[in-house]
């Protein structure tokens, strides 16, 4: 994993550890993480992030149950081959993703249209073969 595009921010009311499992989720989903890459140990992206190992690895073990990532001695953490059948989206995190978006996108001072437009932009994005 280059240039790491997980950050955490230690004033949201989201828990860092949900935070971090939240992020390589999203990014391991929409495929910007594809399948066999190697992600930072959790020594590294703790000391990056300036988290306690603990909190990571507590957001890793929750992607391996959710059989997004595998860790293997020796082998590191990596990305896992997708599922056969595209999993519905857990509600409740899909909420937590939206909080967490408003919340950042009105702490930069954007009003309730520039949040809509940057989604629907992103979907658009998205969208785009």
């Amino acid at each position: 994993m280059s240039d790491p595009a997980v950050r955490v921010d230690t004033t949201s009311q989201v828990p860092p550890f949900e935070q971090i499992r939240a992020q390589l989720a999203a990014l391991i989903v929409t495929g910007r993480l594809t399948e066999g890459e190697r992600l930072p140990t959790v020594r590294q992206l703790a000391s990056d992030l300036g988290l306690a190992p603990g909190t990571v690895a507590r957001a890793y073990r929750e992607l391996e149950a959710a059989e997004l990532i595998r860790t293997r001695r020796g082998a590191g953490t990596r990305v896992a081959a997708p599922p056969s059948e595209p999993a519905l989206p857990d509600p409740e995190q899909l909420a937590t993703l939206a909080r967490d978006f408003t919340a950042s996108a009105r702490a930069l001072g954007a009003d309730t249209e520039a949040v809509l437009t940057a989604v629907r932009e992103a979907l658009d994005e998205g969208a785009q073969p």
